[in-house]
């Protein structure tokens, strides 16, 4: 059995230690780092299907080491923190985090998370048929089987939790989704009224796709209800 390779990023040995029996039952192949700088070398010389990468790190902490594994590379990072402040989850997201989690935590809820954001990193990239490949908005262009998102031909780089929610928003186009509708498809879990994660990476979406975010062309609010391409 094997489920893919796992980065693990934490300069506390007992969280590696502790992750990796967890992971490694499920069948997940893992390599390990200290910190940021140590995590991009592996990076360099692996195939990695995701990251689990700690803030708090000497040398290079974990926002340094997402911005700089953001610049090339998609696969799904889920932060660790012991910042458990909304402020401290939004800018771990709004750098390009698919999911945060606060210490302490639970291996567990962990290993679900692993799992949600493989599985929906993988659907994302399983080649649909040609009809299918692209959707074509104007001058939006999402590639499904490439995970290639284009703006007037110029490519635009999102992370697989924006590329999913801006799939989900084009598969619906001309639809009002609710902010739990669209929470529930990309993230397979319940939403509650008082997270702003989605508006997080909905803003994050627009300063990548619009001219203008404060008026975009693509993602229309729908005050009180939700999100809507048209």
């Amino acid at each position: 059995m094997f489920g893919g390779t796992i980065l693990l990023v934490d300069d506390e040995k007992e969280i590696i230690d502790l992750l990796e029996i967890y992971l490694k039952n499920e069948g997940y192949r893992l390599l390990k780092a200290s910190d940021g700088a140590e995590a991009l070398e592996l990076l360099n010389t692996n195939d990695v299907d995701l990251i689990i990468l700690d803030v708090m790190m000497p040398n290079m902490d974990g926002i340094q080491a997402c911005m700089k594994i953001r610049e090339e590379k998609h696969m799904p990072i889920i932060m660790l923190s012991a910042k458990g402040r909304e402020i401290d989850k939004i800018t771990g997201l709004s750098i390009g985090a698919d999911d945060y989690v606060t210490k302490p935590f639970s291996p567990l809820e962990i290993l679900a998370r692993v799992k949600s954001q493989l599985r929906r990193y993988r659907q994302l990239n399983v080649s649909p048929s040609k009809n299918d490949n692209e959707m074509i908005i104007d001058d939006l262009v999402i590639n499904i089987a490439t995970h290639k998102v284009t703006v007037d031909q110029n490519e635009v780089r999102l992370t697989p939790r924006e590329f999913s929610i801006l799939e989900v928003l084009a598969r619906n186009r001309g639809i009002v989704l609710s902010m739990e509708q669209i929470y529930e498809e990309v993230w397979n879990e319940p939403f509650f009224e008082a997270n702003n994660t989605l508006m997080v990476h909905i803003r994050k979406i627009r300063e990548k796709i619009e001219k203008d975010p404060s008026k975009p062309q693509y993602i229309k609010t729908v005050w009180g209800i939700g999100y809507t391409i048209e």
